[in-house]
């Protein structure tokens, strides 16, 4: 459902906009965040699966049972944690239960934490195209017979797949997974930031996959005053400096610069300080609703279909309020 606003005189289309739940939102608070995500408009609300913290598809059947029309999507399960055959009967029985308001992402997961727990494989990207396209099979109904490499299958079918079955996104960020994504997924999910540079190089290596859908995570903060704003975003931006998040700094124009700060700077906290106001500004959707707005349109164009917005600052449902000044 995309959004077309009015901006300087011309009719401006926004992509598609949801938000993220935060993985350390109290048990107390998902819930009431969910109806609230709802309530405000949102189109989608993501969920995530972190290391010790909540599960996803538990996540979502809860967000899904008390909302009533946000799409709500599950980024990412790892797929070398879950046999998937047993991912599929999840994930089947929610879409089975909610039909048309879930989405499902898999992705390799974070190394570290893979390896955390015994589940990083030799060759992550064979596993994930296997676990892919095995898992997409089973949830269209098919009998599924499968003795790859990692994915063993024997005259495996679910027996009550969903009439409206949920597209599998991609949860990469590469260029290889990228382009194993274009050939076996529905869409992708970009982990955060996402500007257009990053959008526009993801298309280019996904290649030319019709209908292909591209969702984008972002840190956002919306205030009157833009420095407000910046202020809220910045703690969460000291990690982009680490290596796993070079894909996303290095289309950008200062990116040797941004290394070079990283560098020099002797934690994260000053890292993050640190940072010119220019580059938060492209680093996360940041400002005034208008801004927001405007930085929105700029990805939606260089090919994303929807923005997720991780909301910044010490009060997630608060900040949810702000966020949805752009709708």
């Amino acid at each position: 459902m995309r959004t077309i606003v009015r901006m300087s005189r011309s009719d401006v289309t926004l992509p598609d906009v949801g938000v993220l739940l935060p993985r350390d939102l109290p048990a107390d608070q998902v819930l009431d965040y969910a109806r609230r995500a709802d309530a405000l408009g949102f189109a989608e609300l993501w969920v995530v699966e972190d290391l010790g913290f909540r599960g996803g598809m538990a996540q979502a059947a809860a967000a899904l049972a008390v909302t009533e029309r946000i799409t709500v999507g599950v980024g990412i399960l790892p797929a070398a944690a879950r046999n998937v055959a047993f991912t599929a009967m999840e994930a089947g029985t929610v879409a089975e239960l909610f039909p048309g308001r879930l989405h499902l992402g898999i992705g390799h997961g974070m190394p570290d934490w893979m390896r955390q727990v015994g589940a990083w494989p030799t060759s992550f990207l064979t596993a994930f195209e296997e676990y892919v396209t095995a898992l997409r099979a089973l949830l269209r109904g098919e009998e599924v017979t499968l003795d790859g490499r990692y994915v063993h299958l024997d005259h495996v079918r679910l027996e009550s797949p969903p009439a409206q079955v949920p597209p599998v996104l991609a949860g990469v960020r590469g260029p290889k997974s990228l382009a194993v994504a274009g050939r076996c997924a529905d869409g992708t999910v970009l982990a955060e930031p996402v500007g257009p540079e990053y959008a526009r190089l993801a298309r280019g290596h996904i290649g030319d996959a019709p209908g292909h859908r591209l969702v984008a995570y972002d840190v956002a903060a919306v205030a009157d005053d833009p420095a407000d704003a910046r202020a809220a975003v910045r703690p969460a931006l000291a990690w982009l400096g680490d290596p796993g998040w070079a894909p996303h700094i290095d289309p950008l124009p200062f990116a040797a610069e941004f290394r070079a700060l990283h560098d020099r700077s002797p934690d994260r906290d000053t890292f993050a300080a640190a940072l010119p106001d220019a580059w938060v500004e492209r680093l996360a959707v940041v400002g005034t609703p208008e801004q927001a707005r405007a930085r929105l349109a700029e990805i939606g164009a260089a090919g994303v279909d929807a923005v997720a917005l991780a909301p910044a600052g010490p009060d997630p449902l608060g900040a949810l309020e702000q966020l949805a000044r752009v709708l």
